[in-house]
């Protein structure tokens, strides 16, 4: 699907839509306690969908009545599950150390990008601990086996996933064990959301010096009903629409308190020169500012580098991007497909190993891009059209709904961008 987006003036006040990050988390606890949950989450989305079928397919009784997860948790877990994962990194990367903590077998089913992208070193360290997996890049990827020992060693430069993964094993294996993190934690917010999730069950992790130590054959407790909270990725779209266009834009429904890394959206854009209002749950940006030049440092923070971009490529002088060198492995190289799209749209960024080299220009001039089958340049690339002279058409459209699937009809109806949706 082609949508074609007219220059327009973003303005008006958005609701956030549920963080998927926040509820890969809460349905996986919800799964393994000792009693129903409601999880109330306003929209749900693909990655979302993905980890409750793999859920259901283990045997935990899953249905989703807006705005609701209606959630029984699995009694015995089936072995021999086909788990389909669809595209979604989360969920293969959380469930890929459960299935072997559990002891049961399973197949894990995947689409577009996601068989390509690395497990090391999390498969090197699942195998050393007694799992059996097919190779990398198999599709079905084979789980079988039982993992052993208790002490489990990950990079934290790698993916905060992993981390979680193996959080969530050890949480549901029968010893527990000690998990130790070697190097920089990159993405570490993210480990947090993964340990307020366990602690919302009553199982939460114990830091350590260099890393965690986690009691095994853990009991979850149910909360009854809980609440996912607004998603920071996603609101940092319609903000950034706000920073670069000439209206003013409020996001509303979202935790000012967030352990989401992705919260920092707020501080870089003041630290670009936008205007930012921020009250209890919302947060407005007015756009008509001179934004200027600033260095990101990425490495908290990657999935916010396409829409920081974005900012950048209008605002005046150099803006300088490192510490992503992980987004090559995301849906797409995304500090390719980000330069690429850009660049069609007339922006003047360069490519390094780790990140960006922008030099902000007036405005965009609009253009054509490919999405690249990536959720996050395709909204990208709708923010351009804030500060754009002419059209911007994106190219497979339609992936938009991996994380946010009401993305093109909410930006028309509620802030007024323009476009043939």
């Amino acid at each position: 699907m082609d949508i074609t987006l007219k220059p327009s003036c973003p303005t008006g006040r958005i609701k956030a839509i549920s963080s998927k990050s926040a509820a890969h988390r809460i349905l996986i606890c919800a799964a393994f306690a000792d009693g129903d949950t409601v999880v109330r989450c306003d929209r749900t989305n693909k990655d979302i969908e993905a980890t409750a079928a793999c859920l259901c397919a283990l045997g935990a009784n899953i249905r989703y009545e807006k705005p609701y997860f209606y959630v029984s948790p699995i009694k015995s877990p089936i072995s021999g599950a086909v788990l389909p994962c669809n595209e979604s990194g989360s969920t293969l990367r959380f469930l890929l150390p459960i299935i072997p903590a559990l002891g049961v077998d399973a197949s894990f089913m995947m689409a577009g990008r996601l068989p390509a992208r690395p497990l090391s070193p999390l498969y090197e360290e699942l195998v050393s601990h007694g799992a059996s997996l097919a190779p990398q890049g198999s599709n079905p990827l084979t789980s079988s086996g039982k993992l052993t020992g208790d002490v489990y060693r990950i990079r934290g430069d790698v993916s905060s996933q992993f981390i979680s993964g193996l959080l969530f094993a050890l949480t549901f294996s029968r010893n527990g064990g000690r998990l130790i993190i070697e190097g920089k934690t990159e993405s570490a917010p993210y480990i947090d959301m993964t340990v307020d999730a366990l602690s919302l069950f009553g199982a939460a992790p114990v830091k350590t010096e260099d890393g965690y130590v986690v009691s095994g054959n853990a009991i979850l407790h149910s909360p009854g009903q809980l609440d996912v909270e607004g998603d920071w990725s996603n609101a940092a779209f319609p903000l950034c629409m706000g920073a670069i266009g000439s209206g003013e834009v409020t996001v509303y429904g979202l935790k000012n308190d967030s352990h989401q890394g992705d919260r920092a959206i707020v501080d870089i854009l003041c630290r670009f020169g936008a205007d930012v209002i921020e009250a209890e749950g919302e947060f407005t940006v007015r756009g008509g500012r001179g934004l200027h030049g600033i260095t990101v440092d990425a490495t908290q923070i990657p999935d916010m580098v396409p829409a920081l971009a974005t900012v950048a490529s209008v605002a005046d002088g150099v803006t300088t991007i490192y510490g992503a060198a992980r987004l090559r492995l995301k849906e797409s190289d995304r500090l390719m497909t980000v330069r690429t799209m850009l660049t069609s749209l007339g922006a003047d960024v360069k490519e390094t190993e780790d990140g960006l080299i922008i030099t902000g220009k007036p405005s965009l001039s609009g253009g054509v891009t490919d999405s690249f089958n990536d959720h996050r340049i395709a909204m990208s690339a709708a923010v351009a059209s804030a500060a754009a002279t002419g059209n911007i058409t994106v190219k497979g459209a339609e992936c938009a709904s991996k994380s946010y699937p009401d993305f093109w009809t909410d930006i028309k109806t509620v802030l007024g961008v323009e476009n043939n949706i």
